[in-house]
């Protein structure tokens, strides 16, 4: 018999909602046994769509119970840092939702007690598990573009408008789509080429009355590639999502995985497993490359998108001492990336990459 695993989930917001409940519910062993939510709407649909968890008003209803063994913290940024060290000192393993925490200090600081008490520490960088993102992975991995001499990732919205009470739009630590989106295009980049050697951004505000950063560029440099990572909330015509560019070859791909619309819709990947994470043909990238004296110009088939994959990751990690997927050191190298950026922004140059 599988061993359960009891997940208490701190947070019911989109995040929660969207992004956590379903696929923790979709790991047989995992058990969503307690949910904090806050506000009227969120305990109403906690138990509507998991009758069997315990709606819970406070934090500690979770950290103090001992059948808890997981918590996962989905929550606005600025209480990362502190719900994860508390739920590490009351003996829970943790899953975070991204961005890490607000600075690589924090970040340092989690790591270093997740490593004294013993317990797994994770962030959810869910885009690994995009449809598009995976597929890039093996045109990279197979040399369909031989040397890959430049890397460009949008992830853009069209969003000229501000939502009430947004967090995320407010002047406070952490806010801005830096932390937001450009985290998942940071992780992304560094998942595949590892650290840069320096950093250059261009951060700007271009919505009338925002308060925080709504468009960046940021570029990574490595020895003979240049890696742009774009994302702004003025985008109204979609850009590619990615293009390649290599001596032998290219890549482009319009499109965003189709997980999150389909969350949005109240799908999630139990009661609409077939055919779950699959791209329509309408937006699979096409590929220009001509390897081994083989000419080929066509659209590929996107890989599979598979957002369990990470929770599943990570009860096989606690219970049968399998390999980490997001390890909390390379969670940290993003918030790394997000300070050097922000460095580079202020003193308009670019900035070597250091540790600290």
């Amino acid at each position: 018999m599988d061993k359960i695993i009891n997940v208490g989930l701190i947070g019911f917001g989109i995040g929660g909602q969207i992004f956590h409940a379903p696929f923790i519910s979709g790991v047989k062993g995992l058990n969503l046994a307690k949910i904090r939510a806050a506000k009227e709407a969120q305990v109403a649909s906690a138990s509507e769509h998991y009758p069997n968890a315990q709606i819970v008003p406070q934090t500690e209803d979770i950290l103090n119970d001992d059948s808890i063994g997981l918590v996962v913290i989905s929550t606005p940024n600025t209480s990362h840092h502190p719900l994860a060290k508390a739920a590490i000192l009351a003996g829970k393993h943790v899953v975070l939702d991204k961005p890490f925490t607000l600075n690589t200090v924090e970040a340092d600081e989690l790591i270093a007690l997740a490593v004294e008490h013993g317990k797994i520490l994770t962030v959810y960088h869910s885009r690994r598990f995009d449809s598009d993102f995976r597929t890039v992975q093996k045109l990279l991995k197979n040399g369909l573009l031989g040397t890959l001499v430049e890397f460009e990732s949008h992830y853009d919205r069209f969003r000229n408008f501000f939502k009430p009470g947004a967090w995320r739009e407010e002047d406070q630590p952490g806010a801005g789509i830096l932390f937001d989106l450009g985290s998942h295009l940071i992780d992304q980049a560094l998942v595949l080429f590892g650290l840069p050697e320096s950093v250059y951004a261009d951060l700007r505000i271009q919505r009338k009355d925002a308060r925080v950063t709504d468009n960046f560029d940021l570029v990574l440099n490595y020895p003979g590639l240049k890696v742009t990572l774009k994302a702004g909330m003025l985008v109204r015509e979609a850009l590619p999502r990615f293009t390649l560019l290599g001596d032998q070859g290219s890549f482009i791909k319009y499109g965003l995985d189709v997980q999150e619309e389909a969350l949005k819709k109240g799908h999630n990947p139990i009661s609409h497993s077939t055919g779950w994470g699959v791209e329509p043909i309408a937006i699979w990238g096409k590929l220009n490359t001509d390897i081994n004296g083989i000419h080929f110009v066509g659209n590929i088939e996107s890989e599979t998108g598979n957002y369990t994959s990470f929770y599943q990751n990570v009860y096989d990690v606690i219970v049968k001492k399998a390999e980490l997927f997001v390890k909390p050191t390379e969670a940290r190298n993003t918030m790394r990336i997000i300070e050097l950026a922000v460095q580079s922004n202020v003193e308009k140059a670019v900035v070597p990459y250091s540790f600290k």
